[in-house]
């Protein structure tokens, strides 16, 4: 197998292309007739026997999974089988608001029961492990999903997930109920911003919250102009509010104490867009957890992150892959 470095100098090629081999299908799912996008990759990487198992990645909020090529690319030459899908209402996979840019979902159950149905598919066709990988939203996503028992993976990865949102010295109960009477002001569906990731008194600059890699940035730019239909803006005052209300399940007492998996948290203390002490509150709270935290080398999307914090983000996935998805013999 080609070294840690080949594989990145290799997988660098996929951030504007998909990469040949690919297959970018629909899937439809059961909470409406909206098809869903997904993506994968075959089982087996170049010089590879058999496939080391398979990772499912699951996207943030307002995400496509076009900004992740790079990295997915990188989990198949290390020989993993790799997949992705939109959630519904973003990407290519539809919209619930009455608009393309706002970000709304009616439940957040809604992208739970279409994972569940997903990953039994999923699963029962790729070869194993079977690994969930989430960002942000997505890793809160996967996170309830496995709390509340709709899917089994073998291990768990959740980089930057949305296990709470800012003002982070505020309660979620609080920030619930404001939300709450805020989106029953008017149409849950309005954007509850204009403009950036939050809502900012004195507005930053997109990428400040995001990354510090100006050239992985500007990827995501690069793809919406080719396919516009990915971009999404501002979420709904619903979402929020359906957000912490999804928030407040995950922090009810017994329910990350009963996630009986391996768990890799990967999060910076210093994210712009979701709370470090919820995510370090999580962590103390699951039975059998790993957590690699970064300061102010890393934003939010570490996985998009300069080469050092991504490098060490990698690093740390495939040490906890070796160490918990191993194939049984």
């Amino acid at each position: 197998m080609p070294s840690p470095a080949e594989i990145a100098r290799l997988a660098a090629k996929a951030r504007r292309a998909i990469p040949e081999g690919v297959v970018e299908s629909f899937w439809t799912g059961p909470s409406g007739p909206e098809p869903l996008r997904r993506i994968d990759w075959p089982a087996h990487a170049a010089g590879l026997p058999q496939a080391r198992g398979s990772i499912l990645f699951l996207p943030g909020r307002g995400d496509s999974y076009e900004k992740w090529l790079e990295t997915l690319e990188q989990w198949h030459l290390e020989g993993w089988a790799v997949s992705s899908i939109d959630w519904r209402g973003q990407a290519l996979s539809g919209r619930f608001g009455f608009d393309a840019a706002t970000g709304h979902v009616p439940d957040f159950d809604v992208w739970i029961e279409d994972l569940a149905a997903f990953w039994r598919g999923w699963a029962a066709d790729k070869p194993g492990p079977h690994v969930l990988i989430g960002h942000s939203m997505g890793g809160h996503l996967a996170l309830r999903a496995v709390a509340q028992g709709k899917v089994r993976p073998d291990s768990l990865v959740l980089s930057a997930p949305m296990l709470g949102i800012h003002p982070a010295w505020l309660p979620a109960g609080l920030l619930h109920t404001v939300a709450r009477g805020i989106a029953g002001l008017g149409d849950s569906r309005r954007p509850a911003w204009k403009h950036s990731e939050k809502p900012e008194l004195l507005p930053q600059a997109r990428s400040h919250l995001l990354t510090h890699d100006k050239g992985r940035y500007s990827d995501e730019d690069w793809w919406r102009q080719r396919r516009p239909g990915i971009a999404m803006g501002p979420a709904s005052w619903g979402w929020i509010e359906r957000a912490l209300a999804s928030i407040r399940l995950l922090e009810a007492r017994g329910v990350l104490e009963a996630v009986d998996l391996p768990v890799l948290l990967l999060a910076t203390r210093y994210d712009g867009l979701v709370s470090w002490p919820a995510i370090r509150r999580a962590f103390r709270r699951l039975p059998r957890a790993e957590l690699l935290a970064f300061g102010h080398e890393a934003r939010h999307e570490i996985l998009r992150e300069a080469d050092p914090a991504r490098d060490r983000a990698l690093a740390a996935i495939r040490d906890f892959l070796n160490r918990t998805a191993r194939v049984r013999g």
